[in-house]
């Protein structure tokens, strides 16, 4: 009996494992995308500014970082 406990509690803590290793690998999944939307509004906004020659996000230029 006591067997079978030990393979299903091995069993359980495979299961979480693989379900955390999962939720880190989204979580770095979702900082990249994040990080890539991020650049992706910064090159829009001093495009934008340029076009537009006016100073959007009021950081004192116009297309400037």
């Amino acid at each position: 009996m006591g067997l079978f406990w030990d393979l299903i509690q091995q069993s359980q803590i495979s299961d979480q494992k693989s379900r955390t290793a999962s939720v880190e690998e989204r979580l770095a999944c979702v900082e990249t995308e994040l990080s890539r939307t991020q650049e992706t509004m910064r090159l829009l906004l001093q495009r934008l500014e340029t076009h537009l020659g006016e100073d959007i996000d009021r950081d004192g230029s116009i297309g400037g970082t």
